[in-house]
């Protein structure tokens, strides 16, 4: 059983890279709720930690066809880590529900948490038009 301390980690700089080559089977999931604002990773699926209990059967069907899974939040520290293990233990149980019923991924699949969060991508990333969407610089200066 997957543990937080077990959950690979992915930098910035390898996502810039797998997106830039065109990754087909890659997901992005973005957890962030209200501090979602500002700007998101390109092509990245928001799915708010918050409403996370009423949207888990629609991430589980969206990244079926996935190979690769991020998640991330704003640090990386909690709710992207909490949420990519729940997303790992919701996979075991579908896959061992009676009659082969549940939702399971097409392909093995390796999830990954995105090191530093959203807030480590803009500093790296945040202007770059090709990998991120949406930036507010003004919104992430610090003084």
């Amino acid at each position: 059983m997957a543990t937080v301390g077990s959950l690979q980690r992915m930098s910035a700089a390898q996502l810039a890279d797998r997106i830039r080559a065109g990754a087909n089977s890659l997901a992005i999931i973005d957890v962030r709720d209200d501090d979602y604002i500002g700007g998101h990773i390109m092509g990245s699926l928001h799915f708010a930690s918050g409403s996370l209990d009423a949207t888990l059967p629609t991430l589980l069907r969206k990244l079926q066809d996935a190979e690769t899974v991020v998640f991330h939040c704003a640090l990386s520290q909690q709710r992207g880590p909490s949420t990519a293990l729940r997303y790992l233990r919701e996979v075991a149980a579908q896959e061992t529900k009676a009659g082969g019923g549940g939702i399971v991924p097409s392909k093995p699949q390796t999830v990954y948490v995105l090191d530093r969060g959203f807030v480590g991508w803009q500093e790296a990333y945040g202007e770059d038009k090709q990998l991120t969407e949406g930036y507010r610089k003004e919104l992430w200066k610090y003084d």
